[in-house]
């Protein structure tokens, strides 16, 4: 017996080790596993895309997938308001300008409406701009408010299929909104990173880290988190547990760099936003 026990212990101390190794990898400046949770109210159950106003975390923007509204929120308080901007549709992600929330419908369609009128229960200055993008299945919008910019990341567009790439558009949106600029992801890139993507790359969110402008893309679909560099170059890909991240589908950063990402929820639990607080700011 005492030359058996020396190795039960070593046999428990790599065992050990071995599940403390295989823990999945965070991205730089976070840590996955110590997030605040804020559960949202029942009108969120399906939220779909948030936004923060002028990085200001305060206060949460967001939508869901099925009622035209606009929801405000204050940080981890489940009263809301809301206003209502059109009839019912699949809106899947929202974005706030200087003086304009943009709402994005999974088709490709864009609403625009004052971002002043939040406070009315209806605003009837809603703008829809149709046929500006290739159609397809879109669901991840990032608003630049220096320059008036909107980013749009196809989640199934049908001429990709044969490109090995994932197509994005820039658009200026002022007195009108047009297509000014094209991207695009390159999927062999994310295969050399994450390896063989299954079912290929599915958007569902995007955002730009205010401090090191890098774009952090969601995919429901495929439970991972993409980061590009500024030129949307694949640094690292994140598998994101599904303990956790019950479906991802929306995420923001507030000014501080603070990470945030929204989940919808199901019938055993609630939709919720996971706030990550960003390490290196507290070096």
């Amino acid at each position: 017996m005492k030359f058996i026990l020396p190795y039960i212990v070593v046999l428990l101390v790599l065992g050990t080790a071995c599940s403390q190794n295989s823990k999945d990898p965070d991205p730089p400046g976070y840590d996955f596993n110590e997030p605040e949770k804020f559960n949202l109210p029942e009108s969120l159950l399906e939220v779909s895309g948030i936004a923060f106003y002028q990085g200001k975390a305060d206060t949460v923007y967001a939508i869901q997938d099925e009622e035209g509204k606009l929801f405000a929120l204050p940080w981890k308080v489940k009263k809301q308001t809301h206003t209502r901007f059109a009839k019912k549709g699949d809106y899947e992600d929202l974005a706030l300008l200087a003086n304009k929330a943009v709402v994005l419908k999974s088709n490709g369609s864009l609403y625009t409406f004052p971002f002043e009128e939040r406070h009315f229960p209806e605003t009837d200055s809603t703008r829809e701009w149709k046929g500006l993008l290739p159609p397809g299945e879109y669901e991840s919008l990032f608003a630049d408010a220096k320059d008036n910019s909107l980013y749009v990341l196809c989640k199934n567009c049908p001429g990709d299929k044969t490109t090995d790439r994932v197509s994005g558009y820039i658009l200026t949106c002022g007195d009108s909104v047009m297509v000014t600029g094209n991207f695009f992801i390159d999927e062999k890139q994310l295969s050399t990173v994450a390896g063989k993507v299954k079912r290929g790359f599915r958007p569902s969110a995007l955002a730009r880290h205010p401090l090191t402008n890098e774009w952090y893309i969601l995919s429901a679909v495929n439970k991972l988190l993409v980061i590009t560099d500024a030129q949307w170059k694949v640094k690292a890909t994140y598998p994101l547990n599904g303990n956790r991240f019950n479906q991802p589908e929306g995420i923001a950063f507030d000014s501080d760099g603070n990470l945030y990402i929204s989940n919808e929820g199901d019938d055993l639990t609630n939709g919720n936003i996971l706030r990550f607080v960003w390490q290196q700011r507290k070096k």
